[in-house]
């Protein structure tokens, strides 16, 4: 029986041995494309990011640099719009407007005598005759566009108590009101009812009872606190208009102070 032999060739021992794994070079290569790769979105994400804060910026930039340039020309419209006013009391002497505070002061033209809350036939025929050219200025573009409401504010003197003189100066402001919608004396024009209802609708009454008193030093008096003052008020930016067509036209009764 033959035996069968087996031979197992082996090589020669000059033959090197061939690794299974990767080399080093071939790793590092790898490892710097993988950094590469990784910088580069990183890159990209940081670009993106300068960019949106950037145009951000920008944008707040735009807005404040917009919101500066209608500051501007809102006070520019007052101004002129205030300018006309002031052209329209100088014709009325004693009428004065304060262009800082936004007031048209009719001095001795409104003052009231002591604990009283009554208008002369002289003062009265002048705020008839004044207040028209302020519903013309109301009713012009600039008016129409800045002006929001007219109020007539009543004062007192510090004689008497806070809440006498509240009521009084009350009364005062709302006599100006009772003034402009009466029939007119003989001579005068006749409001329009349109005027009229542009009196209801834009203008406003207030009291400040004793407090903005004015002290003459001069005379040792309280005199010129027994008044009222026209202060115009003007919208902001983007600020509505309030709105007044609910109300119905005509309607305005009779003075309540006549009893």
């Amino acid at each position: 029986m033959r035996h069968t032999r087996t031979v197992i060739k082996r090589g020669s021992k000059g033959e090197p041995e061939k690794p299974f794994w990767i080399s080093y070079a071939d790793l590092m290569t790898a490892l710097m494309v993988l950094f590469l790769v990784v910088m580069s979105v990183a890159l990209l994400a940081v670009t993106k990011t300068a960019s949106e804060v950037t145009k951000t910026v920008t944008e707040i930039e735009r807005q404040k640099a917009e919101a500066e340039r209608q500051r501007a020309e809102r006070d520019l419209d007052i101004r002129k719009l205030l300018e006309e006013v002031e052209k329209a009391a100088d014709h009325y002497p004693g009428v004065k407007v304060d262009k800082g505070r936004n007031i048209i002061d009719f001095g001795e033209k409104a003052r009231f005598e002591k604990a009283k809350s009554i208008l002369n036939a002289e003062q009265a025929r002048l705020l008839r005759a004044f207040t028209p050219e302020v519903l013309a200025i109301a009713r012009d573009e600039l008016g129409q566009k800045w002006l929001k409401r007219v109020v007539v504010e009543g004062f007192a003197s510090p004689e008497g108590d806070y809440l006498y003189n509240l009521n009084l100066s009350l009364q005062r402001s709302q006599r100006v009101i009772c003034v402009l919608l009466a029939s007119p004396a003989p001579g005068e024009r006749q409001m329009t009812d349109a005027e009229r209802g542009q009196i209801r609708d834009l203008f406003l009454v207030g009291g400040y009872s004793f407090n903005g008193a004015k002290y003459d030093a001069v005379l040792a008096n309280f005199d010129e606190s027994r008044r009222v003052e026209l202060r115009l008020e003007f919208l902001g930016i983007g600020e509505p208009r309030p709105a007044i067509d609910a109300v119905p036209p005509g309607n305005f009764g009779k003075c309540a102070l006549e009893g």
